[in-house]
């Protein structure tokens, strides 16, 4: 405490760097890790939902998010390949 308090008391802030547009908290990189944490916890979520509420075991879990993987980049696949150019 008595180090931040000296810190903003002599001004030492004044000396460092401000944080690159690329690292600060509205830009894209950092709005896109924002979201694939989310995306993590709501997998984290999803897999405890199906093994403590529905009681599918573990191995069940990790099938189930294998086969929607599969299932969502055969899907983006198949869009990328409609849309794309011949």
């Amino acid at each position: 405490k008595a180090a931040f308090i000296n810190f903003i008391s002599d001004e030492e802030w004044k000396s460092i760097e401000p944080v690159s547009s690329w690292f600060g908290p509205s830009s894209f990189l950092m709005s896109s890790m924002s979201a694939l944490f989310k995306l993590s916890m709501w997998i984290r979520h999803g897999h405890g939902y199906l093994t403590e509420n529905l009681g599918i075991p573990v191995w069940g879990s990790y099938a189930v998010f294998g086969f929607a993987t599969l299932f969502l980049g055969m899907v983006l696949g198949l869009v990328s390949e409609a849309l794309g150019t011949d």
